[in-house]
C-alpha cells in the first residue's frame, strides 16, 4: 500500500505525519497541506482580503513550516503552530504593503460598511445554502482585520477561544471581546441564519487546493537540489 493512501486510511495524527516527514518521508507533507489548506487559506485571506496573494502566503507559510519542522515541541497542537505560521506570514506581507491598521484599533459600528447586508433584512425563505455562504463571505471581508481573523478561526473554522487565542497571539480575554464586538458589527441575525453555512464559505478545494500542494513540493524539490549542489 502507498504510503500517502496508508496515512490517509489509518488517520495518522499530525505528530505522526510529521515524524515521518522528518525521517525521510517527505512525500507525507501533502497530506499536512490537504489538511489544513482550507483553515489556513480562510484564516490568510481575512487578514489580507485577497485571494491571489492568500495562495502566494500559503504556500510561504508551508515552505516556512517545513523548514522549521525540527522545531516543532508539542506545547500547542500542530495545528495550532502552523496555524501561527500562516498568520506571521500574512501580517508581514500585510506590514509589507503599508496597509496595515494597528490591531488594537476600535472602529465605531457606523464606519464599517455593511450595505452588502441591506437586502438580507427580509431574506426570502428560499435561498440557498451557497447564496448565504456568499453574502456572509461579502460581509466579513467588509470589517476590520482584527475582527475577520477572530470570527474565521471562531465562527467560520469553529475553533475554540483557547486555540484561536493561540493561533492569533491573543489573550483569551481579547478573542472574547473581538468576536462580541465583530458579530455585533455583522449583526447577530446573519450569522444565526447562515448557520451552518458558515462552514461553506472561502472555499479552498479542488484546483486551488491541488496548485499550492504542487507549487509547495516544487519549491522545495528545487530548494534541495541547491543545497546539494552547494555541499560539492
Amino acid at each position: 500500500m502507498e504510503i500517502l493512501e496508508q496515512a490517509r486510511i489509518e488517520g495518522w495524527t499530525d505528530e505522526k505525519v510529521v515524524e515521518r516527514v522528518l525521517a525521510g518521508e517527505t512525500a507525507l507533507y501533502e497530506i499536512i497541506m490537504r489538511r489544513y489548506n482550507q483553515r489556513l487559506y480562510r484564516v490568510v485571506v481575512a487578514i489580507l482580503r485577497d485571494r491571489d496573494e492568500a495562495e502566494d502566503v500559503l504556500q510561504d507559510a508551508y515552505v516556512r513550516a517545513y523548514q522549521h519542522l525540527s522545531q516543532f515541541e508539542g506545547r500547542a497542537s500542530f495545528s495550532t503552530w502552523l496555524t501561527r505560521i500562516a498568520v506571521h506570514e500574512a501580517l508581514a506581507r500585510l506590514r509589507s504593503r503599508s496597509r496595515m491598521q494597528p490591531l488594537d484599533t476600535e472602529m465605531e459600528e457606523e464606519d464599517i460598511s455593511l450595505d452588502a447586508m441591506s437586502a438580507f433584512v427580509n431574506p426570502e425563505e428560499t435561498t440557498s445554502r451557497a447564496e448565504l455562504a456568499r453574502l456572509l463571505e461579502h460581509s466579513l471581508m467588509n470589517l476590520p482585520e482584527q475582527y475577520r481573523s477572530v470570527l474565521m478561526l471562531r465562527d467560520v473554522e469553529e475553533l475554540s477561544t483557547s486555540e484561536t487565542a493561540e493561533a492569533l497571539g491573543l489573550t483569551e480575554e481579547n478573542v472574547k471581546v473581538r468576536l462580541h464586538r465583530g458579530r455585533s458589527l455583522l449583526r447577530r441575525d446573519l450569522l444565526a441564519r447562515v448557520g451552518t453555512s458558515a462552514r461553506d464559505a472561502f472555499p479552498f478545494m479542488g484546483q486551488r487546493c491541488d496548485h499550492v500542494v504542487h507549487r509547495v513540493f516544487v519549491f522545495l524539490s528545487a530548494h534541495c537540489r541547491n543545497s546539494i549542489e552547494h555541499q560539492k
